[in-house]
């Protein structure tokens, strides 16, 4: 039975059963305390703990799963996988155990004729509470063999929240898949050893509420008034036994993957094993994470270094990393990912239209990280060289792993498998300290940002004082009564201030907006009407509901409880918000150039000016950036009107409003709309009354900042209108240099650049001929080196690397193949020494290799470099050391 139709008899039995089908919701997590949906009742937890009313008394759902913490043990037992899909049947206070236990019953009984699974009835085992009389009754009732049902303790069979509130046992089945695959259970136990009773389908009964305590050590207080029923059916490990497979690896939604890799590396998978081979872990590995690298990306996450970005990251070059010890260097994603979207798209076919936007995402990362592999490799194997070098065990320090995580890209987890790969240990516990280390610097700055390195508790006591939020009046009034409730001088709680003095203002209601959501900080002046006079710098919200204007007390005095005005910046404020409203509408002409997924990464909105981060795997045209600001100006020319409305969130969503990936929102929400539909956020920011107003946007140009996130910077309104003089004026200056008008200028600088070019064409060939005149006198100089003929010599200053990689292919041709030859130069290219070393067949054949000597002269000459047995090229820092640089080469050949 396919995995897809699985799904959809599930599906169909219990909508037949009065359930509302309820579609998955995405990966990334509903509940901000998890990055990642991992379980089935994820999205019902606010139902099921009663924090919010259920739409419907009956659901049913199959849920995308995915989760890490068990990443390790991928591909090495039968199930393990990152991505999954949870089925579950749901009742909130409507019916209970013994309909849930019935329907898992039937469901997995009945015959595949009649639209069941079809299990042998006999092989089922169930798990439930010691003390559950009711599940006992009705799998007594349905007629369960009893001595297929075991009684556990609370300890074995309860679920809770880790915390007071509803609790309950469960009714977990179990399949007994035949001796051949473990012992019989004994002794109340259906888990003796082995992979025998497999554990598909589970029953959660939240029957009672409970109290304080540590683990399952809890007191029940009583039944819950209304009580719920969650339930969890494991789609993989279900199709791997209605298929006849051994492990999730192998059913039809991932092994399509596994054969493609046979096809790539030559090497057979043994089917129907379980091998624990290296190489049979590495391709069960390469088909479960590249599955759920496709459907982290289909669900908005982009790589990145910490968080889902990290985790996506590292699914993708641990795949990539697996293929490579399978023998492939070159790109496969490219191979295998339209293999995976092809078995999974009748189960998910929204990959079908997306597909183009996740191959995008995939191949990028992939290549960014062979990038990666190709320098950080010779890093690291310098660092396990001096490593190895230490007495006693070979540890490579914490700092050194640090580095190649922090300056070259190479993470910890490739880093700790290479190392052991060569023999050596890794100071883990010192990398993670430095890491810590590095986090509490960054939360640091961020917290003295907010809070100007004051104890939050400070803004809480006033908060607190204050009986809840302060009042923002900035999206209509730009000046406004208001009263001091809170002061601070030099970070101190104080009563009075006396100029001059560096204050934090806190005001009953503000017209002062405070930076977020990439919109700056307003600015301008409290006037009390005691005398004293605060030129406001800066506001920020250290903590939910506070608004902090931070600046200098220039003249006066100033005590709590005195009234006063405080008016800001009025064209300041109208400069930010039309940059405000100009990233919305790059935003949406970026949607409608690129697709859904480019979606918002970050922005910054200052006075004519606007930043906007968004993801995508390559870069924009230039063509392309032309049409985006062609779009927007024409959308700015029609005047279209800009309001806003407070929605509940599941209706601005309704609604099209493109919610923030990664931010949180409360029920309500402020929906920010531009030409009616054509552009719906959700926003807090402030923005003009119609697109008019902003005058005119120009793009300056886009580019990478990070791993599949591109930044656009463009001018709004006045930044825009200056840019474009001083455009004006530079190509008046071009044009009078060149003696072409300003039509002209782009064929005039083409002619003159391929002049350039043909001119440096011309020298570099003058300077490599030089350099092979020479070639014939080098060859005379070699020596003989314990029976290796060898050219070891300083050749100067050449161009650059592939001059002097020229001259010594040139010499080793010279050199011939009738005994074992080394040719070795050193040069200066650019004030910085290079190395280059070639070895003929003979020479290898004798265990001479390249990439051994170019380590040994580089590590002289305060570098590093790497290459194959044939060639291979170094460079450092220091070009007084190249005859010791050829020294170390001479000494390496001696050992060989």
């Amino acid at each position: 039975m396919r995995t897809a139709e699985i799904r959809q008899r599930w599906l169909t039995y219990f909508a037949e059963r009065d359930h509302t089908i309820v579609p998955s919701v995405p990966l990334v997590s509903p509940d901000p305390s998890i990055l990642f949906t991992i379980a089935g009742m994820v999205p019902f937890i606010p139902y099921i703990v009663g924090t919010e009313k259920a739409p419907w008394p009956r659901a049913v759902s199959i849920q995308k799963c995915i989760r890490t913490n068990d990443i390790e043990n991928v591909g090495r037992t039968t199930r393990h996988g990152t991505f999954f899909q949870m089925a579950g049947n749901f009742s909130f206070g409507d019916y209970f155990k013994r309909e849930s236990i019935q329907w898992s019953w039937d469901l997995s009984t009945r015959s595949v004729e009649d639209g069941g699974f079809g299990l042998d009835g006999d092989r089922i085992w169930v798990t439930i509470w010691e003390h559950d009389a009711e599940a006992w009754q009705a799998l007594a009732d349905i007629g369960v063999d009893p001595r297929h049902v075991v009684r556990l303790p609370k300890e074995e069979n309860f679920w809770d929240t880790g915390q007071p509130g509803p609790a309950g046992p469960c009714a977990e089945f179990h399949y007994d898949r035949g001796p051949e695959y473990g012992p019989e259970a004994e002794g109340g136990t259906v888990d003796p050893g082995g992979d025998r009773y497999l554990e598909y389908y589970n029953n959660v009964f939240d029957e009672f509420l409970r109290g304080e305590g540590q683990g399952k050590d809890y007191p029940l207080l009583g039944e819950l008034e209304h009580k719920s029923v969650d339930t969890g059916l494991g789609v993989e490990r279900l199709a791997y036994l209605l298929q006849g497979r051994e492990n999730m690896f192998e059913i039809d939604q991932t092994f399509p993957v596994i054969q493609r890799v046979e096809e790539l590396t030559g090497t057979r998978y043994r089917l129907g094993e379980n091998s624990a081979e290296p190489d049979q872990v590495r391709m069960r590995v390469v088909a479960d994470h590249v599955r759920s690298s496709m459907m982290l990306i289909a669900d908005g996450v982009r790589p990145g270094n910490d968080g889902r970005g990290y985790v996506l990251r590292r699914l993708i070059r641990r795949a990539v990393r697996s293929m490579r010890l399978l023998g492939v260097d070159e790109p496969t994603m490219p191979h295998l990912l339209p293999v995976s979207k092809d078995a999974m798209v009748e189960s998910f076919p929204e990959l079908e239209p997306a597909f183009d936007a996740i191959s995008q995402v995939a191949y990028e990362e992939e290549n960014a990280f062979l990038r990666t592999l190709s320098s950080g490799t010779t890093i690291l194997d310098t660092a396990v060289a001096r490593a190895k070098t230490a007495s006693g065990t070979p540890v490579l320090s914490g700092a050194d792993a640090f580095a190649l995580h922090d300056t070259y890209g190479f993470p910890i987890d490739l880093t700790l498998e290479m190392a052991v790969e060569q023999g050596v240990q890794v100071d883990e516990a010192g990398f993670r300290s430095l890491m810590a280390e590095q986090r509490s610097r960054a939360r640091a700055d961020a917290l003295a940002k907010k809070r100007g390195h004051v104890d939050a508790s400070v803004y809480n006591d006033i908060l607190a004082r204050l009986g809840g939020s302060d009042t923002f009046l900035g999206y209509t009034d730009h000046t406004a009564q208001v009263r001091l409730v809170g002061l601070l001088v030099d970070g101190a709680p104080a009563q009075v201030a006396q100029a001059p003095a560096d204050v934090e203002v806190i005001l009953d209601q503000t017209p002062f907006y405070a930076e977020a959501g990439g919109q700056l900080a307003d600015q301008g002046t409290i006037s009390f009407t005691g005398g004293g006079v605060v030129d406001v710098a800066d506001v920020q919200s250290p903590v939910k509901g506070l608004h902090v204007h931070r600046g200098r007390l220039i003249e006066g005095t100033l005590a709590l409880d005195e009234p006063g005005v405080a008016s800001i910046d009025s064209d300041r404020r109208l400069a930010i918000a039309r940059a405000h409203t100009a990233t919305h509408m790059v935003h949406k002409a970026l949607h409608e150039h690129l697709g859904d997924q480019a979606t918002q990464a970050g922005s910054e909105n200052a006075p004519s000016r606007l930043r906007f981060d968004f993801r995508h795997g390559s870069s924009v045209p230039a063509s392309v950036l032309s049409e985006i600001e062609g779009r927007v100006n024409t959308q700015l020319a029609d005047d279209l009107e800009v309001t806003d409305t407070i929605m509940d969130i599941d209706d601005a969503r309704a609604a099209g409003a493109i919610a923030l990936f990664g931010e949180k929102y409360g029920r309500d929400v402020r929906v920010v709309s531009i030409g009616g539909d054509w552009s719906k956020e959700l926003c807090a920011g402030t923005h003009v009354e119609r697109t008019g107003r902003l005058g005119l946007v120009t793009v300056l140009g886009e580019a990478s900042i990070g791993s599949g996130v591109r930044r656009i910077d463009a001018l709004v309104g006045e930044g825009a209108y200056t840019h474009a003089a001083k455009e004006h004026a530079l190509v008046g200056q071009i044009s009078q240099l060149v003696g072409a008008r300003s039509e002209e200028l782009p064929d005039r600088i083409s002619n003159l650049l391929s002049k350039l070019k043909d001119a440096e064409k011309q020298l570099a060939e003058v300077r490599q001929a030089q350099l092979l005149a020479g070639a014939a006198r080098l060859a005379e100089s070699a020596t003989d080196i314990g029976g290796t003929r060898a050219v070891l010599q300083h050749v100067g200053d050449v161009g650059s690397a592939d001059d002097l990689r020229t001259l010594v292919l040139d010499l080793r041709e010279r050199l011939g193949n009738a005994g074992p030859a080394v040719v070795a130069l050193t040069a200066v290219s650019g004030e910085r020494p290079v190395v280059v070393v070639a070895t003929n067949e003979p020479a290898r054949a004798a265990g001479i290799r390249a990439g051994v000597l170019v380590r040994a002269a580089a590590t002289a000459l305060g570098g590093g470099g790497g290459g194959k047995d044939d060639i291979a090229q170094g460079g450092g820092t220091d070009a007084s050391a190249v005859d010791t640089a050829l020294r170390a080469v001479a000494d390496e050949i001696e050992r060989a």
